[in-house]
């Protein structure tokens, strides 16, 4: 199954080991889903981690192992058609690495702009607790 992590998720795992986002890596390092992602995502990762407030609780190392990881080891999108259907443009990659790659979910926590849209090019989007609910058929928690 193909999914697609929002970069804030991404983001949130990396400062929080145990966190409803952390899963998210854990079930893709176990094999279980596949993660799509692409150039723009990993340029965008690097941008948010360099934030002061960000670099401030999560050391630049670890943010740069996971993006090395996910070239490695995702599927990387590419060749991106143009998509402008988010209100917030620079959440329009994400629809688009919706289409390029057919991926079957968006995970995200953006209820203003992503959330709201519930689907997009046949694939659901859904918070962190939606998707390990529907994953692992239990209510995530620790």
């Amino acid at each position: 199954m193909r999914v697609i992590i929002d970069t804030n998720v991404l983001v949130s795992a990396l400062l929080h080991e145990r966190s409803l986002p952390y899963q998210l890596i854990a079930l893709w390092r176990q094999g279980r889903v596949a993660l799509v992602t692409s150039a723009e995502q990993l340029d965008e990762l690097r941008r948010v981690t360099r934030y002061p407030k960000i670099r401030a609780r999560l050391n630049p190392a670890v943010a740069g192992r996971l993006v090395n990881e996910l070239k490695g080891a995702a599927i990387m999108a590419q060749d991106l058609p143009d998509v402008s259907v988010s209100r917030d443009p620079w959440d329009n990659y994400l629809l688009a690495m919706i289409e390029e790659s057919k991926a079957g979910y968006l995970i995200t926590v953006d209820k203003a702009d992503l959330l709201i849209l519930e689907r997009h090019a046949g694939a659901q989007i859904v918070t962190v607790r939606e998707f390990l609910k529907l994953i692992t058929g239990n209510e995530p928690g620790f």
